[in-house]
């Protein structure tokens, strides 16, 4: 079944893909959200409030700590950017006490520095905090976003209909695209309707991402939570990604108040096993100095950026422990090389010792595999399908391995 996965991911991600040439690796940067919300008071928020200040910040912070270097390129602003009311004209309008300069020319201050623009907005009548949506000006608001610069959208589904999403979806996709302005298109009508009620093909046909599931919160519970959702329907939706479309479990949290170390790096395993983007949200400022290496991870990134595309699968659930396998590059003949994130949702307190048989959890190479630890570095080689992989693994934490398919 693992294989064929694979197989029938690879034929849908070459046919049906929204062919405008983005995101043909999940894409990479910071969204505001989970970790800065709605706030819009900027008196007593002054460093944290949605504001042209914030992103300003965040466009430097990316590039002067190290985040631009290892492929984070997008500033994306969430919910909470607009003024109330549109204009005369009846075109979009940033809060002008907060975004005194305009997004243009915010837009070119984050071009400046060689990253990418991205904003939010709702398939609605309103956003999810209340500002204007896109609905009944889809061709203006797509004009205006070009005429920014905008480089990613993000469009949510609040206060929409839900019969008319997928239309509406698909009618702003057109407009974005008449533009002529490569924009990176990220749709949220799957998180507002069961998994089984979705048109995948006609969404991966239409997005470059979607998000599938409820909104992350800064807890190990919801990161728990997601991972479910997505192991539970994997069967469903994993054959749908691909270079140009991928679903999308939400946020990195790490580095927020919520995971723990351990739990960290299991969110930046898992999320780099389902080729999902890589969105921080997090005061890029504060970041202890551990959890930023787990975000500039080199290894695990490359994990995540694999150019094969396939979404890995969670193929073993034993216990409270949970295997995720992904395929990745070198491939030795149709033998895929694998991340391998073994996870522990136990919260006993105590490190547990686990073994798999490699062949159990869909590694056949008949040579084996070169085992590689990519947070600490632990190397070993297992030279049969039929050896056992045995480790550690922490409480709410995870052993994540490259295994490299060796050639016979």
């Amino acid at each position: 079944m693992i294989q064929q996965l694979i197989v029938l991911a690879c034929m849908l991600g070459a046919n049906l893909a929204l062919d405008n040439g983005l995101a043909l690796t999940p894409p990479m940067g910071f969204m505001s959200w989970e970790r800065y919300r709605c706030i819009v008071d900027c008196v007593n928020y002054p460093n944290e409030c949605i504001s042209e200040k914030l992103f300003k910040k965040v466009a430097d912070l990316i590039v002067s700590e190290g985040y631009a270097d290892v492929g984070y390129e997008y500033v994306i602003i969430d919910d909470c950017w607009p003024a109330h009311q549109r204009d005369a004209e009846g075109k979009l309008q940033p809060n002008a006490t907060r975004f005194p300069s305009g997004l243009k020319h915010l837009s070119d201050y984050i071009h400046s520095k060689g990253l990418k623009f991205g904003l939010y907005e709702d398939y609605g009548n309103y956003t999810c905090g209340g500002y204007p949506g896109v609905l009944g000006h889809l061709e203006t608001d797509a004009n205006s976003f070009a005429a920014w610069g905008v480089d990613y959208v993000k469009l949510d589904g609040c206060y929409a209909k839900y019969a008319d999403m997928q239309e509406g979806y698909i009618e702003f996709g057109n407009y974005l695209n008449k533009t002529g302005r490569p924009m990176v298109y990220s749709c949220s009508w799957p998180a507002y309707m069961n998994a089984t009620q979705v048109d995948y093909e006609v969404l991966q046909k239409t997005c470059n991402s979607w998000r599938n599931y409820d909104d992350i919160a800064d807890s190990w519970g919801s990161v728990v939570a997601i991972m479910n959702w997505f192991g539970k329907e994997q069967d469903l939706i994993a054959r749908h990604a691909g270079p140009g479309h991928w679903n999308d479990p939400d946020m990195l949290i790490v580095g927020d108040y919520g995971l723990s170390y351990d739990e960290s790096k299991a969110q930046m395993a898992v999320w780099a096993v389902l080729a999902a983007p890589l969105l921080l949200s997090v005061d890029l400022a504060a970041v202890a100095p551990r959890f930023k290496a787990i975000l500039q991870n080199r290894d695990v990134i490359a994990v995540n950026q694999d150019p094969l595309g396939v979404q890995g699968l969670r193929v073993s659930q034993v216990n409270n422990i949970d295997v995720w396998t992904r395929c990745v590059t070198p491939k030795v003949g149709s033998e895929c090389s694998y991340a391998v994130a073994i996870v522990s949702r136990r919260t006993d307190g105590n490190p547990v010792l686990v073994s798999y048989v490699l062949k159990d959890i869909g590694l056949n190479n008949s040579a084996g595999y070169n085992f590689t630890e990519l947070y600490d570095g632990t190397k070993m080689v297992l030279s049969s399908p039929n050896a056992t992989l045995v480790t550690r693994v922490n409480p709410s934490g995870v052993a994540f391995y490259k295994a490299t398919a060796i050639v016979v």
